[in-house]
């Protein structure tokens, strides 16, 4: 088995949302932002690379769940599912800085979404 064959490990540390981690979460966001606009700038071509991050995101998420079902022979079982989960919140994550950089606060367009889907679910 050559080095890039080996499946990368990650160690997940579950996390209890409380007030404070909310907050985490939001600032952390604005901070990704804000490093991003001074290493790279704002202009479209950068806001289009945050935006098409979140495929290259998706795609390892996708990768890992392939890694959880063992659908490559060659490899076998690569991942579990704490993996995926950790790489599912790396394209939340990625969204939330893309969300931002459009000169939107994610907090208020993800409660808007996730109030749209409730009023859906109520019904």
């Amino acid at each position: 088995m050559c080095a890039t064959d080996r499946p990368r490990i990650r160690i997940v540390t579950p996390v209890r949302f409380t007030g404070g981690v909310d907050e985490l979460i939001w600032n952390a966001a604005r901070s990704a932002r804000a490093w991003l606009d001074a290493a790279n700038g704002t202009d479209q071509t950068e806001l289009t690379c945050r935006i098409l991050k979140l495929t290259e995101e998706a795609g390892e998420a996708a990768g890992a769940w392939i890694g959880v079902l063992g659908q490559n022979p060659r490899k076998g079982v690569t991942h579990s599912h704490e993996e995926v989960a950790a790489e599912l919140a790396d394209v939340v994550f990625t969204a939330l800085v893309a969300i931002e950089s459009l000169g939107l606060d994610a907090r208020s367009v993800v409660t808007a979404c996730a109030a749209k889907v409730e009023s859906r679910i109520a019904q």
